[in-house]
């Protein structure tokens, strides 16, 4: 007996219920439909719009030596995990178990549990945007939804600090309630503290917003005299970043670019903002302490021309 489709409501997935109820409202009249092209077709659409909602990142494991306790396999070659301790290493990201020579092959393909990923601060941003299946970190979308709503004529926006005992707690409520945090003016009147929450996420990344491995290009883009040669290596250098930190810089750019449309409300413009940001979302990989100065210059130059351009480069 073929199923149909006021008899199965129960056997479907979620995600196909939407599209099946849209067929039911556009027939004329009631009709039996068999599981067949057509509801395979309405999975695919289904699966379609799914997967185009959040893209999907490439992502290392994060393995770590680690000693298992009883018998345990491989999950990469099957084979047993031989000694008393130290028998593998452990992605902390996403649990998976394997050999130390198997690591090396294991393909980039982690998928973050929420069991293992605990903080929403000082966590990697793409380990945090694949735990949580979403397009950029809900903190960077949250605080950014709520200046906008209260806060782009207020005065020294990014510019002026908030009390730091009330970002801290910011930063608690999103570490302990994730989205469900409650930032809102009834909670924190002060738009500087959301603000400042947003500065300490960027600050607090183990890789910064803009990588270490991107971050030479972004610099000599800055150098160059030439606009249309700096736009043409800045576009270049944009395309050396991991896809969830490009998205979120895209996203965090034209913010920025709203917020210096109330330059005369707000008094930051570009090159205001690029100060304030420039150190926050870019941190040099060499040690040496001067280098690092120098590069100040640059990397203020760098978030200035992001804003500027934002529209032609992302």
């Amino acid at each position: 007996m073929a199923l149909t489709l006021f008899d199965t409501d129960e056997y479907r997935p979620p995600v196909w219920k939407s599209y099946l109820y849209q067929l039911q409202q556009e027939a004329p009249h009631p009709r039996r439909i068999t599981c067949t092209n057509e509801l395979t077709s309405l999975v695919r659409r289904a699966t379609l719009k799914e997967n185009e909602q959040i893209p999907k990142y490439e992502k290392v494991h994060n393995f770590k030596v680690h000693t298992f306790r009883g018998p345990h396999w491989c999950e990469y070659c099957a084979n047993f995990m031989w000694g008393l301790i130290a028998q593998g290493v452990k992605c902390a990201d996403c649990g998976l178990n394997v050999h130390k020579q198997c690591s090396k092959m294991v393909p980039n393909d982690c998928k973050p549990d929420l069991k293992h990923v605990k903080k929403v601060y000082s966590c990697d941003l793409t380990t945090l945007v694949k735990a949580h299946i979403t397009k950029r970190p809900m903190v960077v979308d949250m605080c950014i939804r709520e200046i906008e709503s209260r806060g782009l004529n207020s005065e020294g926006l990014y510019r002026v600090s908030g009390f730091s005992d009330l970002i801290e707690d910011v930063k608690m409520a999103f570490d302990r309630d994730g989205e469900k945090a409650d930032i809102s003016v009834n909670m924190y009147e002060d738009i500087n503290i959301i603000t400042g929450a947003l500065k300490l996420y960027f600050r607090d990344l183990p890789i910064p917003l803009i990588t270490y491995d991107a971050y030479p290009k972004f610099i000599e883009s800055a150098k160059i005299m030439d606009p249309d040669e700096q736009l043409e290596t800045l576009h270049e250098a944009l395309k050396l970043l991991p896809p969830a930190h490009c998205e979120t810089l895209r996203y965090l750019m034209a913010h920025l670019k709203r917020v210096t449309l109330h330059e005369k409300e707000n008094l930051m413009n570009a090159e205001n903002l690029g100060i304030v940001f420039g150190p926050t979302l870019m941190r040099s990989p060499e040690l040496d302490a001067m280098a690092a100065l120098n590069d100040i210059r640059y990397q203020r130059l760098v978030v200035e021309l992001l804003i500027k351009n934002e529209d032609i480069l992302f």
